[in-house]
Formats: C-alpha cells, structure tokens, sequence
C-alpha cells in the first residue's frame, strides 16, 4: 500500500489536495479495520456452523435419529433443524447445547491462539510511523501486509530493496508479553510471506528477514535482559548494522531487534543491543 507524503520513497511535504486525501484516507482506514474484522468473523462463524452442521448429521445417521425424534428431544422446531443441517441457519450456542443434549453428545468451544491480534495502540502506530520517515529511499515499503498459509495475520510492515532482493518482514510492539508466542508468530507470519497476494509482483523471489522493533521502556528492556539468548538467536543481527541499513545503503545485516524511543512527537531507533 503507498505510504502518503512519500514520493518514491522520498518524503514530501503533502499540499492541501493531498492533505484532503490524508484525511480522507484516514476516515476510510477508521473504516476498512472494523470491515475486515466483520468479513473474518462471518467467515469463520460460517465453517463453524458448517462442521456442526456435519457433525450433527453424522451423529444422528449413526444413531438412526430423524429430524423429527431430535425435534421432540432437543424442543426445537423440525423446521429449524432442517434449515441448521442445510446450513441456512444461524442458531445459537444453546439450541446446540440442545441439540447435542438429545443426542448424547458434547458441544465444546474454544479460542486458540492464531497469528496474533490486529488491534494496535497508539505506540506501536507512532513507532511504525518513525520508522518509515527515517527510512532511506531504496526501501519499497507495503503496510497490513496479509499472509494465509501456513499462518494467518497482518505483518505490520513489509520492506522490499529489489537491488539486494531482500524482503523484510516487520513487527513493531511497544511491549513484549507473551514473548515465546510473538517470536514463534513472528517466524511463521514470515515464512507465510509467499501467500501474500502482492509476492508475485516483487520479481525475482525475495530473500524473506525479519524485523522486530521495540519500545524501550524499563519493562521490555527487563524481559530483553532476562530473554536474551532467545532473542539473540530469533534475531543475530546487531542493531547498529540493521539501523545502518534501514536508513543508509550498507547491505541488510539479517534478522534483527532494535530498540525506539518515543521522545513526545518523535521517535528514534537507538543503537546498541
């Protein structure tokens, strides 16, 4: 996606027509989030519904149950149930409860962790914002970059140098819980990269790194300390060689962890580890 107010990747002072456009734009991502949100919800709501529906048919085939005999066991219209087994239905959690009950079955949900959640605060959007003013123009950036396979999720950044076919997937967070869980995402959100509907369109297939860039705060440079060999291996490259690259021309160093600071309204990428 084109950052506004890069030209080429050169920053540029926006006029009142692209200011209009900024604004507009930003109206429109307060949009677009809440929309993805919906059409990923009725998706998985719809195949949920549909293994139920499966299920629900298997079972009572195995058990010689009709429609109208879980009709009169479940209390629930045989009318419903013929519409749920279509998958014309959208019944709720307790007319399966019922349902299952009529049949001797049990109804389990649960949510499972997937590729992390799509929600920022308001760190991480100043921090990816620092990030790509600093950056240097050889970098094609593309932002809310969606992977499918073999993980599902958003990479917050994708940095493209088609000179040194590098393809940089990047993760801003503005603290580090869960860390064994952000680093395996991380690692399988990259590796899902080919399954990103703009690949095909980057040329000679990219050589796919990782960038994962942090908030210094006491908290996260405690977990850093207390985590760092496991950091270390996720990300070998020293901070000073990634920082170099990100907004110089030395070659991209590999894998790396670098700190930011928020100093009010702007943001740094400090060096060190």
């Amino acid at each position: 996606m084109p950052i506004p107010g890069r030209v080429d990747g050169v920053d540029a002072a926006p006029t009142g027509v692209q200011r209009k456009g900024l604004i507009s734009a930003h109206v429109l991502n307060r949009r677009v989030a809440p929309l993805r949100v919906e059409v990923a919800a009725s998706r998985t709501a719809s195949s949920v519904r549909g293994r139920l529906a499966e299920d629900l048919r298997r079972l009572c085939g195995d058990a010689g149950v009709s429609q109208d005999a879980l009709s009169r066991a479940a209390d629930v219209p045989q009318g419903f149930i013929s519409r749920i087994l279509a998958g014309n239905a959208r019944p709720s959690i307790e007319t399966y409860a019922k349902l299952a009950s009529a049949i001797g079955a049990d109804l389990s949900a649960r949510l499972y962790p997937n590729t992390g959640p799509t929600i920022r605060d308001r760190h991480q959007a100043r921090i990816l914002e620092g990030l790509l003013r600093q950056l240097h123009p050889r970098w094609q950036v593309f932002t809310e970059v969606a992977v499918r396979n073999p993980a599902r999720g958003w990479i917050d950044a994708a940095l493209h140098e088609d000179r040194e076919r590098k393809l940089v997937a990047t993760e801003v967070q503005s603290d580090l819980r869960r860390l064994e869980q952000l680093l395996r995402w991380s690692r399988e959100k990259a590796d899902a990269l080919p399954s990103w509907a703009g690949w095909s369109r980057l040329g000679e297939e990219p050589d796919v790194s990782m960038l994962l860039v942090v908030r210094r705060t006491r908290a996260t440079q405690q977990l850093a300390r207390e985590f760092g060999r496991q950091l270390r291996v996720a990300y070998p490259a020293h901070p000073d060689d990634a920082v170099s690259a990100l907004t110089g021309v030395v070659p991209w160093p590999g894998s790396a962890l670098v700190w930011a600071r928020i100093d009010a309204d702007r943001v740094r990428l400090l060096s060190g580890r």
